[in-house]
């Protein structure tokens, strides 16, 4: 079965740093594109990043372009989501999923979320 646990959110401050891990198990990770998304309060879930099977290329929503770093440790099964210069509009529970794209990631299973909650 398919193991996603997402996890290293928590309260911050605007203009703060967090860095999200996501352990992965029960499928061939390396061979596998992965996507952050995100679902606000009262929201729909939203696709935050993306990143190829050796981590050459990623992708990002135009909210957290130059904002956030997504990366990959195959070794690991390992997925990172490196937040910096927060917003509290960036407020919401992050989950990990398998997909290269918005389409694929926002119709994968996700796992555990973590929250992230940015004060202004």
């Amino acid at each position: 079965d398919v193991q996603l646990q997402a996890f290293g959110g928590g309260l911050v401050q605007s203009g703060d740093s967090l860095r999200l891990s996501c352990a992965a198990s029960g499928f061939a990770f390396s061979r596998s594109a992965m996507s952050w998304i995100r679902q606000a309060p009262g929201k729909g879930p939203e696709w935050v990043s993306s990143i190829s099977t050796t981590g050459e290329t990623t992708t990002y929503a135009d909210s957290v372009k130059g904002r956030f770093t997504i990366s990959r440790d195959n070794a690991k099964n390992m997925l990172y989501l490196q937040g910096h210069s927060l917003k509290p509009e960036d407020t919401a529970v992050y989950y990990c999923t398998l997909g290269s794209n918005d389409w694929a990631a926002l119709r994968s299973p996700r796992g555990q979320g973590t929250q992230v909650t940015v004060s202004s």
